[in-house]
């Protein structure tokens, strides 16, 4: 019983989900390291900020229907 149940997790996961995370994480790097500059790129500072809205907003939804 316990065997079906991990074989059936380890079919939901994949590694495009791993990618998507360590992209999120590059993109909150990003945006920390340009806040902190000091001429402030303000268009880079949006883009970034648009981005990380939409990867969040993916990883989340990648984890209520994949992961749990």
């Amino acid at each position: 019983m316990l065997l079906a149940e991990a074989a059936e997790a380890a079919k939901k996961f994949e590694p495009f989900d791993m990618i998507m995370v360590v992209v999120t994480i590059l993109l909150v790097v990003a945006l920390v390291r340009l806040v902190s500059q000091s001429v402030k790129n303000k268009f880079a500072i949006a883009f970034t900020s648009v981005s990380l809205i939409v990867f969040v907003l993916a990883d989340v939804a990648m984890i209520k229907t994949s992961w749990l």
